[in-house]
């Protein structure tokens, strides 16, 4: 029986175990274009990490090199300390990809598809990781309980979607790289796999990272925000922390006397506290309002798209080149 060689561990890979993703001076060029053009970040175990830029940005150049699909034209990338130009089986296997769209297993049964797939990661189990995830678990865990024994091909498009996501995580893995993973989803199912997301990371320890164009959905999962734009990242934080160094003054608005008032200041908890001072109750729609992730996302992308990318790197200057 032929034994799997040990995958090559990518040259200067991280000694620190809680790293998952290591990657420097990632670069990628197509004949004379530069897709990527410097790009580095890290992330630990348990981290979402949300990729957002305008299409063309380099995402899926980022994330197909990542998991091993694509060769890179130079820089480091590091994937469980392993180099992804040389990951073999095993290390696959440690790995969960959700892509934009599969194409469907119309003529399997929800539940006989998963058991299916489900079974080749089981020579991959550990006794750190038990692989892969039980069968009635996981199709509970992604809400189609009451249609495992149903044809794909018969399910709704946001129900199928659910089963892009289970196919993606049925061999527990510990990165997990989603693609819009909620495109097709209703309110309800995509609240549903939000709490699935901090199941993931805060149960099972999984890295993930994530690509999509719905702003709001990257502030409420993403532990951190890196913005790509021009081939290169040019934010990286939070939300909040994005907001605030982009917009240092917030917008205060309320009323009196049935008159509207806007002012804008930098401490707008002293304004505020001074506003109740001088007025106290005949303050009314009190509203503080700072730079929204939207906000920010179309100013930086705005001026490096018209090449003011000067301004993006004054503001974050550990991002600029």
């Amino acid at each position: 029986m032929a034994v799997d060689a040990e995958p090559e561990v990518a040259p200067g890979a991280t000694a620190d175990p809680q790293v998952t993703l290591d990657v420097r001076d990632l670069r990628m060029r197509y004949g004379s274009t530069d897709v990527l053009d410097g790009v580095s970040f890290t992330a630990r175990r348990g981290q979402v990490l949300a990729l957002l830029g305008p299409n063309g940005a380099g995402k899926t150049t980022t994330i197909e090199i990542l998991e091993g699909f694509r060769m890179r034209s130079g820089g480091h990338v590091d994937v469980l300390g392993v180099d992804p130009a040389h990951g073999d089986e095993r290390w696959r296997a440690r790995l969960g990809v959700v892509l934009q769209s599969w194409r469907d297993h119309s003529r399997w049964r929800v539940r006989e598809l998963l058991a299916h797939l489900g079974s080749y990661y089981t020579p991959y189990s550990t006794s750190q990781v038990r692989r892969p995830w039980d069968v009635d678990e996981l199709i509970d865990l992604v809400g189609l309980s009451a249609h495992a024994r149903q044809r794909i091909g018969q399910l709704s498009g946001g129900q199928r979607r659910r089963v892009d996501v289970a196919i993606g995580i049925v061999g527990r893995p510990e990165v997990l790289f989603l693609d819009e993973p909620t495109a097709g989803f209703d309110p309800a199912a995509r609240r549903e796999f939000h709490d699935l997301v901090h199941r993931l990371t805060d149960v099972d320890d999984t890295t993930i990272l994530l690509t999509t164009h719905d702003l709001d959905e990257a502030e409420k999962l993403a532990d951190r925000i890196l913005i790509l734009a021009g081939g290169r990242i040019i934010a990286s934080g939070s939300a909040d922390e994005l907001s605030r160094r982009i917009a240092a003054d917030a917008e205060v608005r309320w009323s009196r006397g049935g008159q509207r008032f806007v002012h804008s200041t930098a401490d707008s908890t002293g304004f505020v506290r001074e506003l109740f001072a001088q007025h106290d109750d005949q303050i009314a729609d009190l509203e503080v309002r700072r730079a929204s992730l939207e906000d920010t996302y179309m100013t930086l992308v705005r001026d490096v798209e018209s090449g003011r990318v000067d301004g993006a790197a004054q503001v974050f200057p550990e991002v600029a080149r």
